[in-house]
């Protein structure tokens, strides 16, 4: 499994393109051959960029629901909804599409951070904010999350 480190501050040219820094690129070369897809997120106002071999391996699964019952079939169509597939060019850089960089609100100052096995990429402020927003909160969260009173590990 790809474990990716990492958030950079890049910017976008006027046509979407992002270099991407050089520490991801290399944690990304692995992979890079086999292309990325590039979707909005379920839960904020970013991107995800998967490696072909994580989309691969989540459509998987995905394609084990029924097609029959509504909402798997509604999930599903909203799930891919404007998904594309990207890749590095010569230089290393990515293209975000113009309707996907709308609903980031990706203009110019954006983030790329890491998220385990896949990226997101933030317009810069909206990023910030996500951070800040989440601060607060997040002593609460990791006990939610991470906090099994019976493992004495901390990750079950």
């Amino acid at each position: 499994m790809l474990n990716l480190i990492g958030t950079y501050e890049c910017k976008a040219d006027a046509k979407g393109r992002v270099m991407v820094p050089a520490p991801l690129k290399k944690q990304l070369t692995p992979v890079m051959t086999d292309g990325f897809v590039i979707k909005r997120a379920v839960f904020q106002p970013c991107l995800e960029v998967y490696p072909m071999q994580e989309w691969n391996s989540l459509m998987q699964k995905m394609g084990q629901l029924n097609r029959f019952n509504r909402k798997n079939n509604d999930f599903i169509r909203r799930f891919t909804a404007g998904v594309r597939t990207v890749e590095l060019d010569a230089t290393g850089r990515i293209n975000i599409p113009k309707d996907l960089a709308s609903f980031a609100g990706i203009t110019k100052e954006i983030v790329i951070s890491s998220a385990i096995n896949i990226v997101e990429i933030w317009d810069k402020d909206k990023y910030e904010q996500a951070i800040n927003d989440a601060a607060n909160d997040f002593a609460d969260l990791a006990e939610d999350v991470m906090g099994d009173a019976n493992d004495t590990n901390g990750i079950s």
